[in-house]
C-alpha cells in the first residue's frame, strides 16, 4: 500500500456480521468509493467461520482489485488466498510474519498511540502502521493517538500510517493532512446506508 497525497480509506469490517447480506452491503460500499484495502476483523476464533467469510469477502474484494487482509489469523493468509494480515500486537510479531508470509504480502501493525512501537513496526518490515483510537473512549486505559504523533509521524517517517478508531467529521478534517489512510468500521456498518454514512464522515476531505 503505497502513500497517497490524498488519504485512501481502509475499509475494516464489524466484529461481527450476516454472510447472507453484508457482502451486498460492503459491494455496495466498494462500488460507489474509492477503498485501497479491506480488514476481516471478526471476534470469533472459530475456524471454519473465519474461512467462510474470508472466502466470501475475497470474492467480493478480488473482483474490484482491491486488496483483503485478515487480523492477527497468521496461518489462514495463504490457506485463504489473502493478501497479508494486520497484527494486532504492535512490533512483536512483524518480523515473523514478514519471514511467514514473504516479501508481496501486505503486513500491517496496529501500535495504539505509541511512537516508539509505530517505528520498531516500521524497522521490522511493516508496510503500515495504524494509530488509533483518534475518537474518545471509554475502552481499554481511554488513551487516544494524538495530532502530534501524526503531525511528527508525516514529517520523519516515509512507512505509510492509518487513523483509525472513532472516527468523526471533526477528526476527519483536523488529521486530514497528516494521515495517509483512514480505517474506517464501526462508524458506517450501524448505518442503514453505510455508503451515505461513509461519504458524510469523509465530506471534510472534500
Amino acid at each position: 500500500m503505497d502513500a497517497p497525497e490524498q488519504p485512501q480509506l481502509y475499509l475494516i469490517t464489524p466484529p461481527v456480521f450476516d454472510l447472507d447480506s453484508f457482502p451486498d452491503r460492503l459491494a455496495r460500499v466498494l462500488d460507489g468509493a474509492e477503498i485501497a484495502c479491506i480488514r476481516l476483523s471478526l471476534a470469533t476464533r472459530d475456524e471454519d467461520d473465519i474461512a467462510r467469510a474470508a472466502d466470501t469477502l475475497r470474492e467480493v474484494a478480488h473482483a474490484r482489485d482491491i486488496a483483503l487482509v485478515i487480523t492477527d489469523h497468521l496461518l489462514m493468509v495463504e490457506r485463504l488466498g489473502l493478501d497479508g494480515v494486520h497484527l494486532s500486537d504492535s512490533a512483536k510479531s512483524v518480523r515473523a510474519a514478514r519471514k511467514v508470509l514473504g516479501a508481496d504480502a501486505i503486513v500491517g501493525s496496529y501500535c495504539g498511540g505509541s511512537r516508539h512501537d509505530g517505528m520498531a513496526a516500521g524497522e521490522a518490515g511493516a508496510d503500515y502502521v495504524a494509530f488509533g483510537p483518534l475518537g474518545a473512549s471509554a475502552l481499554d486505559d481511554g488513551s487516544v493517538a494524538e495530532l502530534d504523533l501524526f503531525q511528527w509521524w508525516s514529517e520523519v517517517i516515509e512507512v505509510p500510517v492509518v487513523a483509525e478508531g472513532g472516527l468523526t467529521p471533526e477528526l476527519i478534517a483536523q488529521f486530514g493532512s497528516y494521515t495517509d489512510f483512514f480505517g474506517v468500521g464501526d462508524e458506517i456498518w450501524g448505518a442503514e446506508d453505510p455508503l451515505l454514512a461513509l461519504k458524510t464522515l469523509l465530506a471534510p476531505l472534500g
